[in-house]
C-alpha cells in the first residue's frame, strides 16, 4: 500500500510530514533516492509549500538532506548514526519503564499483552509494517504510562533511524528472542519492579541493536 496519496484533510504540513516519515523508515522511499518538492506536491495532491515544510522538518532529523542546485535526497543509512542511536533509545525506554512501573494498571499490562500477541502474528505472517508498528505499540503503552511527555519527544526525533535500519535488515531480526524479552518485561511489570523492568527493557533494545549494528560498544 502506497504511503504517498492525496491528501483531502486539513493539517497539509503535518499530514505531509508524517506521510513522508514514515515512506522513508518503511524504505518505500529508498536510502539516496533524489526527490523533488514539485513532484511530491503533485502526489500529495497539495501545494509546494506544506512539502517543503516538511522536508526541513525531516532535514533536521537527519532523514533528508539538501544537495548543490537546490536538490535533495533520502539520507543513506549509516550504522554509525544507528549505533548511537541504539544506545540513545535503550536509555530512554529504559527510563520510561522505570517511571512507569510503580504505577501501571493492569489495563495496561493487558494492553502489553495484546500488542505481543499481535507481534506474534505479524512476524508469523513475516509483514514486517505490522511487526514493527505492534512493536512500537507494545513500548508505547510504557512511554504512555511514564506519564512524562518529553521522553516521547526526545524518542520521536531519533527513532526514526532505528526503524529504518531494522526495516532494511528485518531478516536478520531474532523474531523469538524479541518476543520472550517481552513477556519477561511484562512479568517485571505485573511483580512492580521497575529495576527489573528498566533493565530488560534496555537490554531489549540493545540486543536489537547488537543483532543490526554488531555488537561494539553496545553492552551495559
Amino acid at each position: 500500500m502506497k504511503t504517498i496519496k492525496t491528501i483531502e484533510r486539513p493539517a497539509l504540513r503535518d499530514q505531509v510530514y508524517d506521510s513522508l516519515k514514515k515512506a522513508i523508515i518503511t524504505l518505500e522511499l529508498q536510502p539516496g533516492q533524489r526527490i523533488k518538492d514539485k513532484d511530491l506536491a503533485a502526489e500529495f495532491g497539495v501545494s509546494r509549500t506544506p512539502v517543503r515544510e516538511a522536508l526541513k522538518r525531516l532535514e533536521d532529523e537527519g532523514l533528508v538532506e539538501s544537495l548543490p542546485g537546490s536538490q535533495t535526497r533520502i539520507t543513506e543509512i549509516h550504522l554509525e548514526e544507528a549505533k548511537n542511536a541504539f544506545t540513545v533509545v535503550a536509555a530512554l525506554q529504559s527510563l520510561a519503564a522505570r517511571l512507569a512501573v510503580p504505577i501501571i494498571s493492569d489495563e495496561d499490562i493487558q494492553l502489553m499483552e495484546e500488542r505481543n500477541t499481535e507481534l506474534q502474528k505479524a512476524l508469523d505472517k513475516k509483514d514486517v509494517i505490522q511487526a514493527v508498528a505492534a512493536d512500537d505499540q507494545f513500548h508505547a503503552v510504557l512511554l504512555k504510562a511514564s506519564k512524562n511527555d518529553e521522553i516521547e519527544r526526545a524518542l520521536d526525533r531519533i527513532i526514526s533511524k532505528v526503524r529504518r535500519l531494522e526495516f532494511s535488515k528485518f531478516s536478520s531480526v531474532d523474531a523469538a528472542q524479541s518476543l520472550e524479552e517481552h513477556k519477561a518485561i511484562i512479568s517485571a511489570c505485573q511483580k512492580k519492579d521497575p529495576t527489573l523492568a528498566s533493565s530488560l527493557v534496555e537490554e531489549n533494545w540493545l540486543s536489537l541493536g547488537r543483532i543490526l549494528v554488531g555488537d561494539t560498544e553496545h553492552k551495559k
